[in-house]
Formats: C-alpha cells, structure tokens, sequence
C-alpha cells in the first residue's frame, strides 16, 4: 500500500506535455501576429491619410456676428451665427459669398 515512486510515476504524462506544446505554440503564434498588426498598422496608416481641405489664412465674420457652427464643403465654407443666418464664404479667400436668412419653422 504504502510503495514508493518510482522514476516513471515522476514524469510528466504525455497528454499534459503535448497541451503543454500546444498552448506554447499557440503563445508564439499570438505574439508573432501582434507584432505583425502593429507593423501594418505603423507602415501603412500614415499613407492612408485624407488631404486636408485649403483653409484661407483668416476668416473674417461680420461686425456683431458669432459663429455657432461651421461646414466645409468644395470651394466654400458655411458659418451659421447666433442670429440664425448662414453665411457662406468662400473657401480660398474667405470673402463673402451669400446670406441666408434661416426663418423658423410655425
């Protein structure tokens, strides 16, 4: 009842040393697909960047007016102010184009 281990009962069973290889593997294949992932993302992300729109150097509102939004579109921008009014400016110059009177709605 009371025998002692041999060198055989020491061991590892061969089931856990293949799980053992298995989740090894598998570690090394997650670090190696990471590294790769954030190569790609380095290398060709700055490549993929949006040209930004020509903005004038100063955009000047009119006397009194202050500016709650703002939209770029192609060629112009458009300002809505406080006084519910678009302004729409071009987008190279930054003079005036147009007004337009926003009528609320009854």
């Amino acid at each position: 009842m009371n025998e002692a281990p041999t060198d055989a009962d020491q061991g590892t069973p061969p089931e856990l040393r293949f799980l053992k290889i298995l989740v090894t593997t598998l570690a090394g294949t997650m670090i190696l697909g990471l590294i790769t992932i954030i190569f790609l993302f380095v290398t060709r992300l700055p490549d993929a960047s949006i040209p930004r729109p020509a903005l004038p150097d100063g955009i000047t509102l009119p006397e009194g007016t202050k500016a709650e939004a703002v939209t770029i579109g192609r060629g112009w921008i458009a300002v809505v102010t406080e006084a519910d009014e678009i302004l729409i400016l071009d987008a190279t110059t930054g003079e005036l184009r147009q007004r337009v009177q926003i009528t609320p709605q009854n």
